[in-house]
């Protein structure tokens, strides 16, 4: 099932996404649940899946505009170096532990909403990658049970603004221009995606490949990941935990490749769809 965050007219709700078209989902249940993290928050996958399963579509899916699939995470999480081709290509050596670092949920957009360049810097990366959401939070995750605990997947851009990003040690700054991410367009729950290691992921640059690889080249997999943030805090439903991009990034290409604005770029990965946006370059009068 493709659960989704979409607006339209104004109106803000969630639903299911289907080839013929929108089960709104919000319009029936918002009583019970506002959005889409809501319900998660409150168990219901298998509910929004019953109703849905029973329902025919309301909307057209041209009729909607795209959010950000979870609106309000309590935390995104996102994974540094954790492909291998990745690690490789910035000339590191093979971390021990997961490098992690958090985006804030205005750094990032929904499908087909435009990614932002901000006015200060020209090195605007794109990083494809999968993310899960957290269904079932804790502390202390064993990796044994950890699958248990996602409540599906999705797929991220993880926009980078590399000199900003080289400032210090530190990734947060590059990794947290507005609108500088993307993420969607929907969450596929985890029941379609029995083995989150046997994806494969593919970023497109106005249609020219730029990554190309499988998630089973991942240093540290979904269940790793799991067990190691929940040892430093407890994960709750609706947390955001982006997993790394491969390699073939622009920073690390001969000359470098940064996204400008007019581009198109797309993060596929199989078995859950393809994230779509466009590049804008932010507007000197913006006021945020």
């Amino acid at each position: 099932m493709k659960l989704l965050s979409f607006s339209r007219n104004g109106r803000v709700s969630y639903g299911v996404a289907r080839e013929t078209g929108i089960v709104d989902l919000g319009a029936r249940l918002s009583h019970r649940w506002p959005s889409l993290s809501a319900a998660l928050r409150d168990g219901a996958i298998e509910e929004l899946q019953s109703r849905a399963a029973v329902s025919e579509p309301d909307l057209a899916t041209e009729e909607i505009r795209f959010l950000p699939p979870i609106l309000d995470p309590g935390r995104i999480v996102c994974v540094g170096l954790n492909y291998k081709s990745h690690i490789e290509e910035t000339g590191r050596k093979m971390p021990a532990y997961p490098t992690l670092f958090v985006r804030f949920a205005d750094s990032h957009v929904g499908h087909g909403q435009a990614m932002v360049r901000p006015r200060v810097s020209e090195e605007f990366d794109f990083e494809g990658e999968m993310a899960f959401i957290v269904g079932r939070g804790g502390r202390h995750i064993r990796a044994s049970s950890a699958l248990d605990c996602i409540a599906g997947y999705s797929c991220y851009n993880d926009g980078s603004i590399r000199d900003f990003q080289r400032h210090t040690s530190q990734f947060t700054p590059g990794k947290n221009f507005w609108h500088s991410g993307a993420f969607g367009p929907w969450m596929v729950t985890a029941d379609e995606i029995p083995d989150p290691s046997a994806l494969s992921l593919e970023t497109r640059l106005n249609g020219q490949v730029m990554q190309s690889a499988s998630t089973s080249d991942l240093l540290f997999d979904v269940p790793c990941l799991v067990e190691y943030i929940s040892t430093v805090f407890p994960l709750r439903a609706g947390d955001v935990v982006s997993t790394g991009t491969a390699g073939g990034v622009g920073r690390a290409r001969t000359p470098p490749v940064f996204l400008r604005p007019g581009d198109r770029i797309e993060v596929e990965v199989s078995g859950i769809g393809t994230l779509s946006n466009p590049v804008e370059h932010e507007q000197p009068a913006a006021n945020r």
